[in-house]
């Protein structure tokens, strides 16, 4: 790999023009066009959108992210009252129970892999509500690894297997992760105790994103969404991981099944956090930024229900494999928010469903609501004669075919006088919040982290192992003297102190 990086340098002394598959030069790869620094994305950037259409169809049949899933039907109950935010009906009273559908994965992983491996963990939940499917795709850390969409193939390329040798390689992990420092507050999570659950049930799960609600006045608030495991935070380390995944790759897979299966059914208790508009306008960090947490201390935990899962598939094709989750499926009282990784999402997962299970993939029964379902569009591979002889264009003269009601209009995102633009947001801090997690880490737990990330990053070219120390010396001074320690202490033949002072000072 190092051998590549050089000849790449080399010929990279050569006019290589970035561009479009069109041959449209890039002037700008790292930042999509928004409207305002902080504000949504637009359709017209269509180099974003062909970077995403161009990596949901990369592989086929398999999925190219959360590849490796485990799922289970369920059920959500609401236990507190939060009309005053949202008048969505899956929340509309105490007691009222609605169908659920939970999918958990791997990342990065191939189907193949085995359940123990350190990687971040999917955690998608659809809600069969009365007024449509809600999917709540998120993962099991309330972060993630980047702060933009435009960089996503690339994220996930560089997590994958090396596209010649086939392995998995550290190197062009820590080389994205080395040239993206916004990346440093996951990756402590990640190399952190917790980043390798000991089983599904044992994880909390996170929507990641910034959302909206709104309520019956359509009175519009921001919110993030937690799931926080019933059954207890339970962890493996590096050693007892590489045992499980030796006896059994599949061990979570097995856990869950067998789990329900004997009666003994997995939950956990859903909350939001709440932040006004104004409160987004004032806060320290973009209220949108996906690789930032809002602290409990200013925005606490309120506690929605519960989730149950208490039914395995009867078809792991069929359900786990056909399940299609797309962050796009709102019901009436949820809503985006100018959060651009969501954003992204919501073009890029349904593109990808489209792709892998057809332009029908709603009439699946895993995927079908169970609500009526009334609009115009039509025939398509796979259709399964939706519509009949009724009329497929809108507007039409017939009486009895679907129409708009103006009671469902839901209030618009404000915007205000800015200009739609490719804003750097690299000044932004990546540093802070990962340093206050390292400082709130037991000692003992610190010392396994680093040493969890000198096994990776000790594998890589010193140029990415000294730059990456840089980065958590910014984080905190304990953190990059751990980390470098920790790479002596695997016997890695370099002293990086001197490298990183000088760094630093300049």
């Amino acid at each position: 790999m190092q051998d590549n990086i050089n000849k790449d340098n080399q010929q990279n002394n050569t006019n290589q023009t970035l561009t479009t598959g069109n041959g449209t030069p890039i002037h700008d790869n790292q930042n999509s066009i928004s409207a305002g620094a902080r504000g949504p994305l637009l359709m017209q950037d269509v180099q974003l959108l062909e970077q995403m259409q161009h990596f949901n169809r990369e592989r086929i049949p398999e999925r190219v992210v959360h590849a490796k899933g485990s799922a289970a039907h369920g059920t959500f109950t609401v236990t507190q009252d939060i009309t005053q935010y949202t008048n969505a009906k899956v929340f509309s009273e105490i007691g009222k129970q609605t169908q659920i559908f939970a999918r958990f994965s791997m990342v990065a992983p191939e189907r193949g892999s085995a359940d123990t491996e350190r990687d971040i963990r999917g955690f998608a939940i659809k809600f069969y509500t009365e007024e449509g499917n809600w999917d709540l795709t998120g993962n099991n850390t309330p972060v993630f690894f980047i702060r933009d969409p435009l960089k996503f193939d690339d994220f996930i390329h560089s997590q994958k297997r090396n596209p010649q040798t086939n392995l998995i390689d550290d190197t062009m992990r820590w080389d994205f992760l080395s040239l993206n420092p916004e990346s440093m507050h996951q990756l402590t999570m990640l190399f952190s105790d917790r980043g390798i659950p000991a089983s599904f049930a044992n994880m909390d799960g996170f929507g990641v994103n910034t959302f909206s609600l709104i309520n019956a006045n359509n009175e519009l608030v921001w919110c993030k969404f937690h799931y926080k495991s019933n059954q207890g935070i339970k962890s493996l380390t590096e050693e007892e991981a590489k045992h499980v995944k030796g006896q059994d790759p599949d061990a979570f897979q097995r856990d869950l099944f067998n789990s329900i299966q004997q009666g003994d059914f997995p939950s956990w208790t859903l909350f939001i956090q709440v932040m006004t508009q104004e409160q987004a306008l004032n806060f320290k960090w973009n209220a949108f930024d996906n690789t930032k947490t809002w602290p409990h201390a200013d925005f606490p935990l309120i506690e929605i229900g519960q989730l149950e899962l208490n039914r395995n598939v009867t078809s792991f094709f069929a359900e786990n494999e056909q399940a299609a989750f797309c962050p796009a499926n709102f019901p009436i009282g949820i809503g985006p928010s100018p959060d651009k990784i969501l954003q992204g999402r919501l073009m890029s997962y349904k593109d990808a469903q489209h792709y892998r299970l057809t332009t029908n993939f709603q009439q699946l029964e895993i995927n079908r609501p169970k609500c009526p379902v009334m609009h115009y569009q039509r025939d398509g591979f796979m259709s399964n004669g939706f519509g009949g002889n009724t009329a497929n264009y809108h507007p039409n003269s017939h009486t009895n075919t679907p129409k708009e009601q103006n009671k469902y209009t839901q209030p618009p995102l404000y915007l205000g006088n800015v200009n739609a633009d490719r804003y750097d947001n690299s000044e932004e801090d990546n540093y802070t919040q990962a340093g206050d997690l390292w400082r709130l880490l037991p000692k003992d737990e610190q010392q396994r982290t680093a040493h969890n990330i000198a096994l990776s990053l000790g594998k890589t070219p010193k140029e990415i192992q000294l730059r990456q120390l840089c980065h958590f010396f910014k984080a905190d001074e304990e953190y990059g003297k751990a980390v470098e320690q920790a790479l002596a202490n695997v016997n890695i033949k370099f002293n990086a102190l001197d490298d990183v002072e000088a760094i630093l000072a300049d």
